[in-house]
């Protein structure tokens, strides 16, 4: 009923410039009213993608008049709202007038003493009635309606959004198109996070465990220099070289669990993350509801996802609370991380949200954050697992 009026009203307004059109003066105003009906169908392609597949939206109007006019989709929107201004705007009338008669008659012998005299009619089936057991008896008819309604507004409901997936989806080659820049996109995405993880573990072995080691071979020749000098001095600086061995085994095991934690293979999924959370120095709680395991490496991320949130979270959010839902919807692993600390958030920060949307997009997922200033902090990742 609400893109129905919209589209009634657009209707009108599209009547009008046509009519100043013949008069020679309304061609300037043909790019803002295809704008318009644009706004009211991409409203409609919004509703009808949340019941079923998507549909693409096709983009801006141009300014020229000539170029609006030439877009393939104006004449299908044109044809779309026509339809859905009169026929979608009926259908959705006649569901609410039965839904109306349900609670009409149901809610009769609440209401019918203060009717004026002889104006109890219409209820019901429209018979009159001026006492009470009459005005009991309307109230099962109620049923009927419910019945009427229950059996009648699916399928006005499939009437109304037909027109609009036949007329408001794109071209044949629209959606192809689409995907194909998508997929480009993400393929960029995955490769720039490919390069970017292997710098982390470049930096990680460079700065850390490589510097250790070359401690260890100092130590040694050091030791080796002291056996022949001072036998006494040895065993200090051998254990000097054992601490520094140790160190780096230490550095080298952190390495290869930010390569693949060894928990997503010994353990399931939640079980990592409630080691996180364990971990975590902010008090969160799980929530997790994923039957079966995911591919390795989409756990892997939204392992990493959640680590990385969570240490956001323990660094910058000065939160009292955080809490983690993971489920598994369909193809999709679904992710939120909440916290409610004091907001702000943004990727150009610096605080590691950009990594987190580029690991997720480079497996085609999807990546949404809502962190107004004084908070919460809600951040939503989507991950495609295969069925």
């Amino acid at each position: 009923m609400g893109t129905a009026a919209l589209a009634l009203i657009v209707l009108a307004g599209l009547f009008a410039v046509a009519l100043a059109c013949l008069a020679g003066v309304g061609l300037l105003l043909v790019p803002a009213a295809l704008r318009g009906l644009r706004a009211v169908a991409d409203r409609e392609r919004s509703r009808l993608s949340r019941w079923g597949p998507p549909i693409a939206d096709p983009g801006p109007v141009p300014g020229d008049w000539r170029a609006a006019l030439r877009q393939p989709a104006a004449g299908r929107e044109l044809l779309w709202v026509l339809h859905h201004a009169t026929l979608g705007l009926l259908y959705g009338l006649v569901g609410l007038t039965l839904l109306f008669s349900v609670v009409r008659d149901l809610l009769f012998p609440l209401y019918w003493r203060l009717l004026p005299p002889g104006d109890a009619a219409g209820a019901g089936l429209g018979w009159t009635t001026d006492t009470w057991p009459g005005a009991l008896a309307v109230s099962p008819v109620s049923l009927l309606w419910l019945g009427l309604a229950l059996l009648l507004i699916p399928g006005l409901a499939r009437l109304q959004a037909a027109p609009g997936r036949r007329l408001l989806s794109g071209d044949p080659g629209t959606d192809l198109a689409l995907r194909v820049a998508q997929l480009t996109a993400t393929r960029a995405a995955a490769l720039d996070a490919h390069a970017a993880e292997l710098r982390r573990i470049e930096r990680s072995l460079h700065d850390g465990t490589q510097n250790r080691i070359v401690a260890v071979s100092v130590l040694l020749g050091a030791a080796r220099r002291a056996l022949a000098r001072d036998p006494a001095t040895a065993d200090e600086v051998l254990e000097r070289a054992q601490d520094a061995a140790e160190h780096a085994l230490a550095e080298l095991r952190a390495v290869v669990r930010g390569i693949l934690p060894p928990v997503l293979d010994e353990h399931s999924l939640p079980d990592a993350l409630s080691g996180l959370a364990a971990a975590c120095p902010v008090p969160c709680s799980i929530e997790a509801d994923v039957p079966g395991r995911c591919p390795a490496s989409v756990e892997a991320t939204a392992y990493f996802v959640v680590a990385e949130a969570l240490t956001n979270i323990a660094k910058h959010s000065r939160a009292r609370h955080a809490k983690v839902t993971v489920r598994r919807t369909g193809d999709r692993l679904e992710l939120q991380i909440f916290d409610d600390g004091r907001g702000g958030a943004v990727e150009e920060a610096g605080t590691g949200l950009g990594g987190i949307r580029r690991r997720t997009e480079a497996h085609d997922g999807a990546f949404a954050l809502s962190s107004p200033r004084g908070g919460p902090t809600t951040m939503k990742v989507s991950l495609p697992c295969g069925l």
